[in-house]
């Protein structure tokens, strides 16, 4: 089949990969929380030879992801499982690592709530959980276009929207985790990493 292609992560793949070549650099499993297209998955596991990539994502999307699979030939990067937070239970093997990007906007906040109990779960030792996309602070947007952005969300779906990390914090707290960084990207998005409350990555 043609691969899909989605604009967006071929033009923020390279400013996240730089902080993921940091926050991985112990890690030898991941697992992202949906994958999307595949492209994220098939370009951060050539930049990361010693990490084996989960996919996951809705069953709709599994065709892309194996196309974007194969045509890589990425042999660290396994095939995609059927992942909906509201309904899946934490797989049986721990991860060093769990990534999502671009998920908790367009998820409902009881889907955000959900991510966070499965990835205190999923995520072993270290224990990183790095999550991508755009986020407000203290019910405050850092720029004009979020804000329009939350309300072009709101609009479509009432239980989408863009998340606030003192929100987020909370949830982390209740799941064994917190807020160890959090790195600017472009476009006014974060790059925000999460860690095992007494983790040794907590630095």
């Amino acid at each position: 089949m043609e691969k899909p292609y989605a604009p967006a992560p071929a033009r923020n793949a390279a400013p996240i990969l730089g902080v993921l070549r940091h926050e991985l650099r112990d890690c030898s499993t991941v697992f992202e929380i949906g994958s999307g297209t595949g492209q994220h998955a098939v370009t951060f596991a050539a930049a990361l030879p010693r990490v084996t990539w989960q996919t996951s994502d809705l069953e709709q999307s599994h065709d892309g992801i194996r196309a974007w699979i194969a045509d890589a030939g990425a042999v660290n990067v396994r095939p995609p499982l059927q992942f909906d937070v509201l309904s899946a239970v934490p797989p049986s093997s721990r991860y060093d690592a769990v990534f999502s990007a671009n998920t908790a906007h367009i998820m409902s906040y009881a889907a955000v709530c959900r991510m966070f109990e499965l990835v205190g779960d999923m995520a072993g030792e270290p224990g990183v959980f790095c999550l991508y996309g755009p986020f407000s602070r203290g019910g405050r947007f850092s720029t004009q276009s979020n804000a329009e952005f939350n309300a072009s969300l709101r609009s479509r779906n009432a239980g989408m929207g863009i998340r606030d990390l003192d929100d987020l914090e909370d949830l982390a707290a209740q799941n064994g985790m917190k807020l160890a960084r959090v790195y600017a990207m472009p476009a006014n998005n974060l790059l925000t990493v999460w860690t095992r409350t007494g983790s040794s990555c907590l630095r």
